[in-house]
């Protein structure tokens, strides 16, 4: 066997010394990403304990690549003037789409989080996802750097395929990722709509600052996210939050229980509609919140049809809460959005049951709570993406100028 050529010291130094650098620029890239105020190089020696020198290359390479923005000097409190500088946010940007039964909400937002555009448009329009982004919010070329997408239904997160969709005919065992991925050219991560919402609500709504809690939606379907401990808990068969399964009586269990005795059913939005005259034929939007209004009132139907229905989801509410110990639950979709008298007998049952009960409210994002979800996890595979980035360029870099030096596309 051939002997292999011997790498000389020199060759091995400038190998530690590429993979030095990459994990320097590694880490200071994290910092500036996490710090929404401007900052100088002196903070961020302090923040890294990182040399003077070492922090001001890596400061030239993340502004050259267009990543920094510069300040200029600030005010001087006694010495030389120090400068200024903070991360860009718009250096890259994210989408966010949430495909519904009935209607598909696009968003685009920098890499603060922070909304840039937003488009509302029926299911059936037919406009394709590049032809959304191009037309409807102006992504420049190259700029798009992860989308997240939430389904209606179960998502595999192995491979972010939709594997059933209830609502969404035909949706079954669809690609969703490869599809979207094939159409914008960057990396989409896909999952169930009510996994984001909870996401969303802990992310900009309700549930900040909150590490085990869960979003119970409430619509034609019901169906429950939940994080413990600060991540998403899907399952062994990513089936956790299906509460809408959940059989609400023995007596149900001989009885194809799947179509009679399960939460959706004896709960969910058509059974409400069963009870409702007014609402035969009708869509929810023109009836429920009539419901609602006459269960306020004191009509004796509409009370009692609103009342069995939050006492049904009460009930699934303060079981799951004893499973999970969350300290909060954000009610979600049209049943908690409309019914006020709802979601005060949602609260009272799960008081009554539990002898610590977490905290019932209502969802702050309404809607748009999967929407910010999925802009969540497209955020997160964004910096991901910079990250890898930049950590194989300055690895690849020769040893003696440290890494190449390229603008922002």
């Amino acid at each position: 066997m051939p002997d292999r050529p011997r790498r000389t010291r020199g060759e091995r130094a400038g190998g530690d010394a590429r993979s030095l650098r990459a994990s320097n620029l590694d880490a200071i890239l994290r910092v500036v990403m996490q710090r929404h105020e401007a900052f100088t190089r002196a903070e961020l020696v302090a923040a890294t304990g990182l040399s003077s020198p070492t922090v001001g290359s890596l400061l030239s390479e993340l502004s050259e690549r267009g990543l920094l923005r510069d300040l200029g000097p600030g005010p001087s409190s006694g010495g030389r003037r120090p400068s200024f500088m903070e991360f860009d946010a718009r250096h890259g940007f994210v989408a966010g789409i949430d495909l519904g039964p009935a209607t598909t909400r696009l968003a685009i937002a920098d890499l603060r989080g922070e909304r840039t555009a937003l488009r509302v448009l029926p299911t059936a329009d037919g406009l394709r996802p590049r032809e959304l982004l191009e037309r409807e919010a102006h992504v420049p070329p190259g700029r798009l750097l992860a989308v997240g997408a939430a389904a209606p239904g179960a998502v595999d997160p192995h491979k972010d395929t939709v594997t059933l969709a209830p609502n969404l005919p035909g949706w079954s065992r669809v690609p969703m990722r490869r599809i979207l991925q094939h159409a914008l050219e960057t990396p989409v991560v896909v999952e169930n709509d009510v996994n984001l919402a909870v996401l969303g609500e802990r992310w900009k709504g309700a549930a900040r600052g909150h590490d085990t809690c869960v979003f119970i939606n409430l619509d034609a379907g019901i169906g429950a996210g939940i994080v413990v401990n600060g991540a998403l808990h899907r399952g062994h068969h990513s089936l956790a939050g299906e509460i809408g399964l959940m059989c609400m009586g023995p007596q149900f269990l001989e009885r194809d229980f799947g179509n009679r005795g399960c939460l959706e059913t004896l709960a969910g939005q058509d059974a409400l509609a069963a009870h409702w005259p007014d609402a035969r034929g009708r869509a929810p939007e023109l009836w429920l919140p009539a419901l609602f209004q006459a269960s306020e009132r004191g009509r004796r139907g509409a009370r009692q049809a609103v009342l069995e229905t939050a006492r049904l989801i009460g009930i699934a509410a303060a079981n799951l809460s004893l499973v999970l110990d969350p300290s909060l639950i954000v009610l979600g979709g049209s049943l908690a959005t409309h019914g006020p008298a709802l979601v005060r007998e949602v609260r009272r049952i799960v008081e009554e049951c539990l002898p610590t009960p977490a905290r019932v409210v209502v969802s702050v994002l309404g809607e748009e709570a999967p929407l910010w979800g999925s802009l969540l996890v497209a955020d997160e595979a964004a910096q991901e993406r910079l990250h890898l980035t930049l950590r194989t360029a300055a690895s690849f870099a020769p040893s003696s100028s440290g890494s190449p030096r390229t603008g922002r596309r």
